[in-house]
């Protein structure tokens, strides 16, 4: 096995990359070129922050991911090939065969890593564009003296997480999650695009869950403690579980609301008189601002 056929390659695409990088650094730092705000400057969050990171980290690692997925499982053969290139005879051929079938399996394993980061990343943009939508549909409540806010930082102990939207008006305080699955595979008998609801899980076209219900209730539970301790005032927090593009039928009363998005509007306007006056709607919005702006250059 000749090495000079290994190394040179991979020293040229060593060489590549950190030219590439240093020609980036120089760049960025001729002539004390900086950006043109401060650099303490705090953004609030929009709609779906967390998935786009996750989507844009995605998009940013995919030349390393597809090429050390694709360059392991030849590494390992060629690493292997030099140790039977010394063996004499049947043994020998035992061990190509011993390498050929490592190769194959080393190249499944990266095949399936590769594939399951593929099938996240797609999953994240979805969830990304659902929340977009959920964020559009709630838009309008502005002109009625709502404010909105969307993927709220919270922690429980150790544990952090988001509220996809929270929305504070006259109708009173709402956290919504936002939940956004495929359609297709429908039972005989049902509809692709219809889910109900029984008041405990769902009944999906093709089959039951309770995905998203507890997710959902737990964080108006957290979001009512946590304005309680921040602002001083009782306030319920009403959970709301938004499904972008499903029709959504209950058959129960619940304290979790499974709406489509394009209600929303009609479902936070929907109470006959008003919870929150302009001063508590005031006080809660300050708060939760306060803890959505942290979006960083």
């Amino acid at each position: 096995m000749n090495w000079k056929a290994i190394l040179l390659p991979s020293a040229y695409l060593a060489f590549f990359i950190l030219s590439a990088f240093a020609i980036l650094w120089w760049d960025r730092s001729k002539r004390g070129r900086r950006i043109p705000f401060a650099r303490d400057l705090r953004l609030t969050r929009t709609a779906g922050e967390t998935q786009l990171k996750a989507v844009t980290r995605a998009d940013e690692d995919f030349i390393f991911l597809v090429t050390g997925a694709g360059l392991a499982p030849c590494l390992v053969g060629l690493l292997l090939l030099l140790g039977v290139a010394r063996l004499q005879g049947w043994w020998q051929i035992g061990g190509l065969v011993a390498v050929a079938a490592i190769f194959l399996a080393a190249f499944a394993l990266a095949l399936r890593w590769f594939v399951a980061r593929l099938k996240e990343r797609s999953d994240r943009y979805l969830g990304y564009f659902g929340e977009r939508m959920v964020a559009e549909c709630l838009e309008p409540l502005k002109a009625q003296g709502w404010r909105i806010f969307h993927d709220v930082p919270c922690e429980s102990g150790r544990e952090k997480f988001n509220i996809d939207h929270v929305a504070v008006g006259p109708g009173g305080v709402f956290a919504i999650e936002t939940k956004t699955r495929r359609k297709g595979g429908a039972r005989e008998g049902r509809d692709d695009y219809k889910v109900f609801f029984d008041g405990e899980q769902l009944s999906w076209p093709w089959g039951e869950d309770q995905e998203g219900i507890g997710q959902a209730i737990g964080n108006a539970k957290w979001l009512q403690h946590w304005l309680e301790k921040t602002t001083g005032q009782k306030t319920e927090a009403v959970p709301v579980l938004a499904l972008p593009g499903w029709y959504v039928e209950a058959s129960a009363r619940s304290v979790l609301r499974v709406v489509n998005p394009t209600w929303l509007p009609g479902v936070l306007t929907g109470g006959a008189e008003p919870v929150l006056n302009e001063k508590q709607i005031d006080l809660s919005a300050r708060q939760l601002e306060q803890r959505c702006r942290d979006v960083g250059y």
